[in-house]
C-alpha cells in the first residue's frame, strides 16, 4: 500500500516524523484543555438531559478519534452547548429525560449522526452543508443562545421547570415557580457568576477561571451542607389532598405506561399487517393506534397539571420512632401535637412509590468511577425513524460549527483543511462515541481556541485531553460530588452570551433583506417551536432555498446602451446612453435553466417587440454559466422564430461550458458560427460590418 494511500485510511501518519518539542507542546496543550473541558463538559451534558458524567464520556472517545480522522491539528472535538440543547430536544418527546431509555434512544442519536456524516464525507458531500445558510444558522445561534439561556433559571434559583413540547411555556410556568427560589442556591449562583467573571478579568487565571470557580464552589458547597436531600414513600404523606394528588399522579403514570406498552405491540402488529398486504387489519390497526394516542396525550396532559401542583406543595417530615417510616405533612396543615424536622421539603420527582425530596441545594451527585463501557444502541426501525430527521438537522449543524473553527484556525496555522475528510472524522468520532455512552459531539470553539492558544501543532493534544478526562473518571470522579448544579447553570448562562449576536442580524439586515428575513425567520420560529429545535432550521433552510430559486427564476435583463467612456451600459441606471434601431443589446445575468428559461424568453421577446425595426439582436452572455437542456430548447426555437421574422440573434461571451452543450446538441449549427463572439466589442463590429453604410449614422455601432 502506497504511503498516499496509506495516509487517506490514516490521517494522523501524517503528523510524524514528530518533535520530542511538539510533542511535550501538545502534551500541556492537551492538559490545559483538559482542565478547563472536564467542568464544561459536565455542564453541557445538564442541557441534554443526560446524567452529567456523561459529558466526560463526550470528552473521552469522541476527542480522541475525531483528532486521529480529521484534518484538523487544532480542533477539539468533544460537547457543545448548541448540540447538547438540540439532543435533549430530539429525545425529551420519546423519553423522560435520565431514564434508561432515554439513554439508550440518545446513544442512537449519536450513532445516526456519526454515520450521516460519515456517509456524506466518503462521497464527498462536504459542501452539501452550504444548503443551511449562514443567515439560517445565524438565527438558530442566537434563538438556540437564548433558549439555552432560559433553561438554565430553574437551576440557578432551584425552582422546578417542566418540560413538554412547548419550552416558552415551560418557562412562563416557571416563572409562577419564583415566590419558591431557594435562596441559597440563588446565592450561590451569584457567587459563581462573580466568580467566573472575576477571574476571566485576571490574564494568567482567565483560561481556567471555570475551573477555579469550581473547586471552590465545590468545597464551600461540602462545608456548608449544600445539599440536603431525603426520600419518603408517597403511603407516608398524612394530608389527605395532597395524598390523593400524589396517588392520582401515580396511577395516571401507570396507565400511561401500560398503554405505551400496548402501542409498541399494535405497531408491531402494524408492521406485519402491511408486509402481509392485509388492509382491512392495517386500517383497524391503525384506527386503534390514533385513539390510544388521544388516550395518552389526554392523561399526559392531566398528569402534567397535577405535577405541577405537586411540585407547588411543601412538606415536612414528622419524628417518628425508630424504624418507623416518619410521616409527611403539607407544611400549614401539620397537627399541633407532632413535631418535625424542622426543614421544608419539596418533591423532586415520583417513582414506584418512592418520592425524592430536596430541601437544599442540588449537587452533582455520585459520579460512576470507572472508564465508559461499551453499550449498543437501541436499534429499531420505529426509534430510528423518530430521530432521523433530528440526526439530519444535528449533523448539519455540528459539522457546520466543527469546519468553520477549523478554517479559522487553520488560516492562522497556514494548514490544509480538507471538508470532507473533517466529515469523515467527525462521523467516526460519534460512531465510535454511540458505543461508549457519549451523546452526539462537535468541534468546540471554547476547546479548540485553548488547544490554539496553549500551542498544539498536532492531534495528539487532543488525544493527550482525552486521556486526562480518562484519568479523571478513573480517580478523581469523588471530588464532584458536592459540585452544585447551580455553578455549572452559571457556567452555561456565561457560555451562550457570546452566542447571541444582535450586531451580527442587523449587519446581514442591511447586506441584503432577503437574508435578513431569513435569519430573523428561523430566530422566531426556533423559540416558537422549542424544544424542536429542527423545525427552525428547516423552516429557514426551506424559505432560504425558496428565496434563492424566487432571486434565480426571474434574472436581472438589461438594455444596454453605449456610454460616454465606450463601455456598453444598463439604459435604466444610465438613461442617457444611446442606443440603436438597428440592433438591440441585451444582458442577462443568470443562468439558462427549466426555472427561468420563460424569463429569458419573454425578455427577449418584449426586447424585439419593443424595437421593431432592429434586424440583430445580441445576448451579452458573459454572467451565463450554466444551460440545461429547457435552457438549450428554448434559446433552439427562438433562434428560428426570429429569424423567420427577419432578426437575426447574436451571442458574445458565452463560457466554455455552455458552447460545449450547444456544439453537443447541435444547437451551434443553428446559430451559425458567424453570429457567436467572444466580446461584444466584436459582435457590434461584426454586425455594423454587415449593415455597412446603414451603420454609419449609428452611434451604438462602431465604424471603421
Amino acid at each position: 500500500m502506497s504511503s498516499k494511500l496509506l495516509s487517506r485510511f490514516f490521517p494522523f501518519l501524517l503528523w510524524f516524523p514528530i518533535s520530542t518539542i511538539i510533542l511535550r507542546g501538545d502534551l500541556v496543550a492537551g492538559i490545559t484543555g483538559a482542565l478547563v473541558l472536564v467542568p464544561k463538559a459536565m455542564a453541557y451534558a445538564q442541557l441534554s438531559g443526560l446524567p452529567l458524567y456523561f459529558g466526560l464520556y463526550t470528552a473521552f472517545i469522541p476527542a480522541i478519534l475525531g483528532a486521529l480522522w480529521g484534518s484538523s491539528r487544532q480542533l477539539a472535538t468533544g460537547p457543545v452547548a448548541i448540540i447538547s440543547l438540540m439532543t435533549a430536544a430530539a429525545v425529551t418527546p420519546l423519553a423522560m429525560p435520565n431514564t434508561e431509555e432515554y439513554i439508550g434512544l440518545a446513544l442512537l442519536l449519536t450513532l445516526l449522526v456519526g454515520i450521516i456524516q460519515l456517509i456524506l464525507g466518503l462521497v464527498k458531500l462536504g459542501s452539501i452543508v452550504n444548503f443551511v445558510s449562514h443567515p439560517v444558522i445565524l438565527g438558530f445561534m442566537n434563538a438556540a443562545a437564548i433558549i439555552i439561556a432560559l433553561s438554565q433559571f430553574d437551576m440557578m434559583l432551584g425552582i422546578p421547570k417542566g418540560r413538554s413540547d412547548f419550552f416558552l411555556k415551560d418557562v412562563w410556568e416557571m416563572l409562577g415557580y419564583l415566590p419558591q427560589t431557594h435562596l441559597p442556591t440563588l446565592l450561590m449562583s451569584i457567587f459563581g457568576l462573580i466568580l467566573m467573571i472575576g477571574l476571566q478579568r485576571v490574564s494568567i487565571l482567565s483560561k481556567s477561571s471555570v475551573l477555579i470557580a469550581v473547586v471552590i464552589t465545590t468545597l464551600l458547597s461540602y462545608a456548608i451542607g449544600f445539599e440536603q436531600k431525603t426520600s419518603g414513600r408517597t403511603v407516608d404523606i398524612a394530608t389527605p389532598g395532597a395524598l390523593e394528588l400524589v396517588r392520582g399522579y401515580e396511577d395516571t403514570g401507570q396507565r400511561i405506561g401500560e398503554l405505551n406498552a400496548d402501542m409498541t405491540s399494535l405497531s408491531a402488529k402494524l408492521r406485519q399487517a402491511e408486509r402481509d398486504h392485509d388492509k382491512r387489519s392495517a386500517a383497524d390497526l391503525r384506527y386503534r393506534l390514533d385513539l390510544m394516542k388521544l388516550d395518552i396525550e389526554a392523561l399526559e396532559k392531566e398528569n402534567s397539571n397535577r405535577l405541577r401542583s405537586i411540585r407547588r406543595l411543601q412538606f415536612v417530615q414528622g419524628k417518628a420512632g425508630e424504624g418507623v417510616p416518619a410521616p409527611i405533612y403539607e407544611v400549614d396543615k401539620v397537627p399541633k401535637d407532632i413535631q418535625t424536622d424542622g426543614r421544608k421539603w419539596h418533591v423532586k420527582n415520583i417513582e414506584k412509590g418512592e418520592m425524592a425530596l430536596v430541601g437544599g441545594g442540588d449537587v452533582v451527585g455520585k459520579v460512576p468511577a470507572g472508564l465508559p463501557s461499551f453499550r449498543l444502541p437501541i436499534l429499531t426501525l420505529d426509534a430510528v425513524l423518530q430521530l432521523l430527521t433530528a440526526a439530519l438537522m444535528i449533523s448539519m449543524v455540528a459539522f457546520m460549527e466543527s469546519i468553520s473553527m477549523a478554517k479559522a484556525m487553520a488560516s492562522k496555522e497556514k494548514q490544509r483543511i480538507d471538508p470532507n475528510q473533517e466529515l469523515i472524522g467527525q462521523g467516526l468520532a460519534n460512531i465510535g462515541g454511540s458505543f461508549f455512552q457519549s451523546y452526539p459531539a462537535c468541534g468546540s470553539f471554547t476547546g479548540s481556541a485553548i488547544n490554539l492558544q496553549a500551542g498544539a501543532k498536532t492531534g495528539f493534544a487532543m488525544v493527550f485531553n482525552g486521556l486526562f478526562v480518562a484519568l479523571t473518571l478513573l480517580f478523581l470522579t469523588p471530588g464532584l460530588y458536592h459540585l452544585p448544579k447551580a455553578v455549572l447553570a452559571t457556567n452555561n448562562l456565561l457560555a451562550v452570551i457570546g452566542l447571541v449576536t444582535i450586531q451580527s442580524l442587523k449587519h446581514t439586515w442591511k447586506a441584503s433583506r432577503p437574508d435578513g428575513i431569513v435569519a430573523l425567520v428561523t430566530f422566531v420560529f426556533t423559540l416558537l417551536a422549542a424544544p424542536h429545535l429542527d423545525k427552525g432550521i428547516m423552516i429557514g433552510t426551506a424559505l432560504s432555498i425558496g428565496l434563492y430559486l424566487y432571486r434565480t427564476m426571474a434574472p436581472r435583463v438589461a438594455i444596454l446602451g453605449r456610454h460616454d467612456d465606450g463601455t456598453l451600459r444598463d439604459i435604466k441606471v444610465h438613461p442617457d446612453v444611446t442606443t440603436s434601431t438597428l440592433v438591440t443589446a441585451i444582458r442577462f445575468d443568470g443562468s439558462l435553466y427549466f426555472a427561468n428559461i420563460a424569463h429569458f424568453e419573454d425578455a427577449v421577446l418584449a426586447a424585439v417587440a419593443e424595437h421593431k425595426e432592429a434586424k440583430y439582436l445580441l445576448v451579452v452572455g458573459d454572467a451565463i454559466n450554466y444551460i440545461d437542456s429547457s435552457g438549450e430548447e428554448t434559446i433552439h426555437h427562438l433562434v428560428a422564430q426570429l429569424r423567420e421574422s427577419g432578426v437575426e440573434l447574436v451571442f458574445s461571451g458565452l463560457k466554455k461550458q455552455i458552447l460545449d452543450v450547444m456544439r453537443a446538441t447541435g444547437l451551434f449549427d443553428l446559430i451559425r458560427e458567424e453570429n457567436i463572439f467572444a466580446t461584444e466589442d466584436q459582435a457590434l463590429a461584426d454586425i455594423s460590418r454587415r449593415l455597412g453604410e446603414r451603420a454609419a449614422a449609428d452611434a451604438l455601432l462602431p465604424h471603421p
